[in-house]
């Protein structure tokens, strides 16, 4: 498979299971009609992408709220504080680790396998990495903040095993925090080191808007098979990085702005494509958006991978694909 495409994870809700996460905040719905509803909305999203021709498909995340707080929920040792601000006028319920962090049971193990009984492409396991975990919540129990990783870490890692059971051929860990953080490469490629260890699946990290002329090369040591890297919000300016040194990892593509409303043209995108193959094989290059979709519109989120699936086609057809 060549330039196969893919999602990073989340999908926007459509406007029905925004009403309903709503009422059920409310307390006006049960959570079993809030349940058939994420349901409907993620199978219209499974269809959706074999429509357009994805290879590698997303459950979209419609049973997610914040990535954080999803698995702070579903793990011992975290109570969830009132909302706090993430970004402009986003707010989220900030974790708090009040005692030690374990795991208890499979936190996204069930809604992969319904996303998987509903199509015959392979879909992708995503969790939200430790150090992200650790460094979006508060601690009230670690007496470090690498201590408080490394627990998170290992029940991490449980998950990881547990989708790999489930029969996941791509676990992907989001870690948007460390682009942050970069003098804490070497505390993130310990961390990933834990939730990998023995994985049979193709591993990825997905990694977003960071300085990463700062860690690069160094960043290649990270032990996952993939990184997922935003391209297209910053021009594909990190193609000159990796011309200093090869990148010698397989590369998840970012070709769509998540944060913008402009659906980017084809023959954009296809330059783009064309520019990474020069620098990167075709062979350990996928194609996705630069994020998650889900600040779009449903229409624009649609349009958007519409228009990547087609540019991918393109360049395939050129390139004997």
């Amino acid at each position: 498979m060549i330039l196969p495409t893919t999602s990073v994870g989340s999908f926007p809700k459509p406007e029905y299971l925004t009403r309903a996460r709503t009422r059920y905040a409310r307390r006006e719905i049960t959570r079993d009609q809030l349940e058939a509803l994420e349901r409907q909305a993620t199978e219209e999203w499974i269809r959706f992408q074999e429509e357009i021709g994805i290879d590698i498909l997303v459950d979209g995340e419609m049973y997610r709220g914040d990535m954080c707080t999803y698995f702070a929920e579903n793990m011992r040792g975290f109570r969830v504080s009132g909302l706090v601000r993430a970004y402009g006028n986003r707010f989220y319920k900030k974790p708090v680790a009040v005692a030690r962090v374990e795991y208890e049971t499979p936190i996204t193990v069930e809604w992969f396998k319904f996303a998987r009984a509903r199509t015959a492409r392979p879909v992708k396991g995503m969790i939200t990495g430790p150090y992200t975990m650790m460094d979006w919540s508060f601690n009230e129990h670690y007496p470090s903040r690498r201590a408080f990783a490394l627990d998170l870490a290992r029940a991490l890692h449980d998950e990881c095993l547990a989708l790999q059971e489930a029969g996941a051929p791509y676990i992907q860990i989001d870690e948007p925090a460390l682009s942050t953080k970069v003098d804490e490469l070497p505390l993130a490629i310990e961390l990933t080191g834990i939730v990998t260890d023995g994985l049979r699946a193709r591993t990825i990290m997905h990694i977003c808007y960071g300085a990463f002329e700062k860690v690069y090369p160094a960043m290649l040591d990270i032990p996952v098979d993939q990184l997922d890297l935003e391209m297209a919000n910053s021009h594909f300016d990190l193609l000159d990085l990796f011309r200093t040194k090869p990148f010698t990892k397989e590369i998840g593509l970012g070709v769509i702005d998540v944060h913008t409303h402009e659906v980017e043209p084809q023959d954009r995108i296809e330059e783009w494509l064309r520019r990474t193959l020069q620098v990167i094989p075709k062979e350990r290059v996928y194609v996705d958006p630069d994020c998650g979709l889900k600040t779009r519109t449903v229409e624009e989120a649609q349009a958007k991978l519409r228009v990547m699936v087609d540019a991918v086609r393109a360049v395939r057809r050129e390139i004997g694909g």
